[in-house]
């Protein structure tokens, strides 16, 4: 698998598809297997570069753990990928990635995808004090236990029940890619220390903002305040869903596939011609 540098960290990505670059960025204790619904949607249409965030999967667990220094990680990967410009898009922790990577590198993202996020600090809305005292305790836990643990808190209510076999889909992959426990602390902890809230005002890309109506995780008041606070965005949110909103819900990924491709320019005659016949010009 192709690797990205960023200091003395390695990152693995792998890519699928043709056409403008979207880079996916997953959440907390999550691998990059976790877009496994998301990318056959967007490849028919876009090359979609995905990657093990670092210490997560096959990427090494060296070096700081900041939201900078994960932001700088995504840059890597778009440039081992030799990718210029690429739509972004992030869910949970890998939003607040996204945010970072878009307010500091603001010529690199052609437009952003906000899943079940926030702008982080003082004042952002919550989880309620069962979840919490999941995170709490799922440091301590072992990564299975944990992985199975977060089900309550990660789907809605409705697909719990009614649609065991796509969790189940969800979980055999999330169990194929174990997190260490210092891993999963370290990334808990850049996202407490995530806060965007007085900086989301310089970002001047279009902005998707996707949310289930019913995360526990990150409640949903949190889109409703990234909207006010991203000039111009989106928001779209989805009753019946949870913080997993693409397993709650599969029109979700449909959705953000429609936002990018309008928001794709095509590009320029002569470039199209100049990448099918490299001797014109």
């Amino acid at each position: 698998m192709p690797v990205a540098k960023n200091g003395s960290a390695q990152i693995h990505y792998e890519s699928a598809g043709r056409g403008p670059a979207v880079l996916l960025i997953m959440g907390l204790a999550m691998a990059a297997s976790g877009w496994w619904r998301t990318v056959p949607v967007l490849s028919k249409s876009f090359r979609v570069l995905t990657f093990d965030n670092r210490g997560i999967g096959r990427s090494d667990s060296s070096g700081s753990y900041s939201m900078r220094e994960l932001a700088e990680d995504a840059l890597a990967v778009l440039d081992a990928a030799g990718e210029e410009t690429a739509h972004v898009y992030g869910i949970s922790l890998g939003g607040m990635i996204a945010q970072e990577l878009t307010l500091r590198h603001p010529e690199r993202v052609r437009s952003l995808v906000l899943g079940a996020t926030t702008v982080g600090g003082p004042s952002a809305p919550h989880a309620d004090r069962a979840t919490l005292d999941f995170f709490r305790r799922a440091v301590s836990m072992d990564a299975e236990e944990a992985i199975w643990a977060s089900v309550p808190y990660s789907y809605a209510k409705f697909t719990r029940p009614a649609d065991v076999e796509r969790i189940g889909e969800d979980l055999t992959r999330r169990l194929a890619n174990p997190v260490d426990r210092s891993v999963y602390a370290r990334q808990v902890g850049a996202g407490i220390g995530h806060d965007t809230s007085f900086r989301l005002d310089d970002v001047e890309v279009p902005t998707l903002i996707v949310h289930g109506k019913e995360d526990r995780v990150v409640p949903v008041e949190n889109a409703r305040i990234l909207a006010e606070a991203v000039p111009d965005a989106e928001l779209r949110t989805w009753p019946g869903a949870g913080h997993l909103y693409t397993t709650d819900e599969p029109k979700a990924d449909q959705y953000v596939a429609r936002f990018l491709k309008e928001r794709t320019k095509p590009r320029p005659l002569t470039e199209r011609l100049r990448s099918v016949l490299p001797h014109v010009g």
